[in-house]
């Protein structure tokens, strides 16, 4: 789902919904003043810290919810034999919605650990296995597509990757992606957010402004703030 593909009103409203949580748990910080820069290396004026929700009970258990909803909607009922998760921010979720789902959980490495079979792949599966990768959030893909990787080369058939909130706004995010044939699904991302504060009247009207500027023009953006420029 492309920020520019329309959404059915299930999936508007699981945005929203999501991103009043994400707001409310202070999991959502606008900064414009001092920038963050991001793992990409993208300056960004806004930063989501997704592992909050591991500590917020009612929190997590809507959102994974949600999220278990999305993937049988856009995966199917019985088109899965596993839910994985990166390490680490990936893992609680594999876990959370791997049980909602009635599957067994695995979860990747960043690196192998040097010896067996899997060895990048935590969890037992059979080759072939159809593996749906789930995270935290993701902001240009790069990390998605070496979990992906490596659980394909550990045998796995992976075609779908879900994540809790989605930047939408970095040139090549879904790019990489699609060119290893991997569907990225989501429920929120900073346009969503951005609706909420505005309905809400959350955030300073100058940080708001300056998170608008960032969203119509990122790559421009971080240029201008130490980041990326390309």
């Amino acid at each position: 789902m492309a920020t520019t593909v329309s959404r059915t009103p299930e999936q508007k409203q699981a945005a929203l919904t999501t991103a009043r949580i994400l707001l409310e748990i202070k999991a959502i910080n606008f900064r414009p003043e001092e920038p963050y820069i991001l793992t990409s290396g993208w300056a960004s004026p806004v930063y989501v810290d997704c592992r909050k929700v591991i500590s917020f009970p009612r929190a997590r258990t809507k959102i994974c919810e949600l999220m278990t909803k999305a993937i049988m909607r856009e995966v199917g009922y019985e088109s899965a034999e596993a839910v994985a998760g990166g390490e680490t921010a990936g893992i609680p979720y594999a876990a959370w919605i791997s049980d909602r789902m009635g599957l067994p959980m695995l979860y990747i490495r960043k690196k192998p650990k040097g010896f067996g079979r899997n060895a990048q792949i935590e969890g037992d599966f059979k080759d072939g296995d159809r593996v749906v990768l789930v995270e935290d959030l993701a902001s240009d893909g790069a990390s998605k597509v070496n979990f992906v990787n490596a659980l394909r080369e550990a045998g796995a058939k992976v075609d779908h990757s879900f994540v809790v909130f989605f930047y939408g706004v970095f040139p090549g995010a879904m790019k990489s992606l699609e060119e290893i044939g991997v569907d990225l699904g989501y429920l929120c991302n900073w346009w969503d957010v951005l609706e909420v504060v505005e309905e809400e009247g959350q955030f300073d009207k100058r940080a708001v402004e300056a998170v608008r500027s960032f969203l119509h023009d990122p790559v421009g953006w971080s240029s201008l703030h130490g980041g990326r420029s390309a």
